[in-house]
């Protein structure tokens, strides 16, 4: 019996089709994962989610499987580096951000004990379930997201405009956003 799943899943993509039904909208509480999904959302502002996930494992290469700590210790031999490295985007601003958002959640570890604690309470620690009959009715983004973005900025973060953040949400599993005919609402 043919799955259904959410209409914007390229079904021609296995990469795209696998990341939709075991990770989208699964909860993450892992602080190195929640920062990956931080910067490949940012990485992706302006392109497509299937660009980012082929070059995913490149990204994991690059940005030494995501260790916050080495990320943030990052200098400009570095960044030059990895802005010849043709298995990520090369994007100046984006390649810096990672760097600066590193240290940012590194500050926010200290304060609040792990990124994950500080980034759930937006969602009193509880994944928000949306009920949507389809891909139209989702929001590209929410006073939650916004709330979200504006205190990342505060904390030095860049590459977290609320659209950004409400992407890394749904990525996330803060918020449930598969639409009520896929087979992964109610398994997320």
């Amino acid at each position: 019996m043919k799955k259904t799943r959410c209409s914007w899943v390229n079904l021609k993509n296995e990469l795209y089709v696998s990341y939709h039904d075991e990770e989208w909208g699964v909860p993450v509480f892992d602080d190195t994962k929640l920062f990956e999904f931080l910067v490949l959302e940012g990485a992706q502002a302006g392109l497509s989610w299937e660009t980012i996930l082929k070059r995913r494992e490149g990204y994991r290469k690059a940005f030494a499987n995501w260790n916050i700590h080495t990320i943030a210790q990052f200098d400009e031999e570095k960044i030059q580096e990895l802005l010849t490295n043709p298995e990520i985007i090369r994007n100046k601003l984006k390649v810096r951000s990672a760097v600066k958002n590193a240290q940012a959640c590194i500050k926010i570890q200290k304060e609040f004990g792990n990124f994950s604690k500080y980034i759930w309470r937006f969602v009193s620690n509880k994944q928000v379930t949306n009920q949507q009959n389809g891909i139209e009715q989702l929001p590209v983004l929410t006073k939650i997201s916004q709330e979200i973005s504006t205190d990342l900025r505060k904390r030095g973060f860049s590459f977290v405009g609320p659209t950004i953040i409400y992407a890394f949400m749904q990525a996330v599993g803060m918020i449930n956003d598969h639409t009520i005919d896929c087979f992964r609402y109610n398994e997320v």
